[in-house]
């Protein structure tokens, strides 16, 4: 848990140092400061407010006792199993399977599931989904998941805007070569953050996961089915914001180039192998 805080304070510094690099090589001394200023200013931004950023990018709805008795109460009771605060619990309109945890802490969490997934996994099955959400809870996870999502695509913003704004005329107007380089880079860094984040995570999800539910096996089967039915039914949303892919509990990316740089998740062979080891 102090290492996740350790990996968000090199991420934002990271941040900060990346958004200084791209304007100094769009917009020389000066472009750098404004670019510095932009970077802090996102970290700050991106602590307090990210999560709901993306719950309402999604349009997540929140439910409680009353509207949605059958996932709030589950989560609830999974909750209580996990030792941890009760999080704010969301539904959204989407076909395809999927499932993710953010906020910056468990005193600020939110998990939120598909209708898709409410409609297509058994009790025990969506249990050890919603239980793996709780783990990224638990073990801090989701300030760095959701920083890293926000700002991946804040830096994409940032070098599809340095294309049309070149430096100043005169002797500091930077290289071409270097800015055209800057707008390939700076979205990879993104992507490499994003990666190198989420993929050993996603196994310790897994086995946090089956130990607050209990059964690793309803797990196991919940991503069989999973990753059997979210390849064949898009979500519009996650290809709009592939950013946000390395949240879900499932790759939401349909085939194609992109699905390939956002390949964020361990194989599902693997976590479910893992998953069969437990007793």
């Amino acid at each position: 848990m102090f290492g996740n805080w350790i990996k968000t304070s090199i991420l934002m510094a990271g941040i900060v140092a990346l958004f200084g690099a791209m304007g100094a090589a769009i917009g020389g001394q000066q472009g750098m400061l404004i670019a510095l200023v932009m970077g802090g200013a996102m970290n700050v931004w991106a602590y307090w407010f990210s999560d709901k950023m993306v719950l309402k990018m999604y349009k997540a709805r929140e439910v409680d006792a009353a509207s949605s008795p059958y996932l709030y109460n589950m989560v609830a009771e999974l909750a209580r199993r996990a030792e941890l605060p009760m999080p704010k619990v969301y539904i959204i309109d989407e076909a395809q399977p999927n499932a993710f945890a953010t906020g910056r802490n468990p005193d600020n969490a939110a998990v939120a599931a598909t209708t898709g997934i409410i409609r297509m996994l058994s009790e025990r099955e969506l249990r050890g989904v919603m239980a793996h959400e709780l783990a990224h809870v638990k073990n801090r996870d989701i300030l760095i998941s959701t920083i890293s999502a926000t700002i991946a695509g804040a830096i994409s913003m940032l070098a599809n805007f340095g294309m049309f704004f070149g430096g100043r005329e005169g002797e500091e107007r930077p290289n071409p070569i270097v800015s055209i380089a800057m707008m390939i880079l700076a979205p990879l860094a993104g992507m490499l953050i994003q990666m190198a984040i989420s993929r050993t995570r996603e196994f310790g999800a897994d086995r946090g996961g089956a130990e607050i539910s209990g059964d690793p096996a309803a797990l196991a089967a919940a991503l069989a089915k999973i990753d059997a039915y979210a390849r064949g039914i898009p979500m519009h949303t996650a290809e709009r914001h592939p950013e946000t892919a390395q949240m879900m509990i499932m790759n939401p990316l349909s085939g194609g180039g992109l699905r390939g740089l956002f390949s964020t998740h361990p194989s599902t062979q693997e976590r479910i192998a893992r998953l069969q080891t437990m007793r």
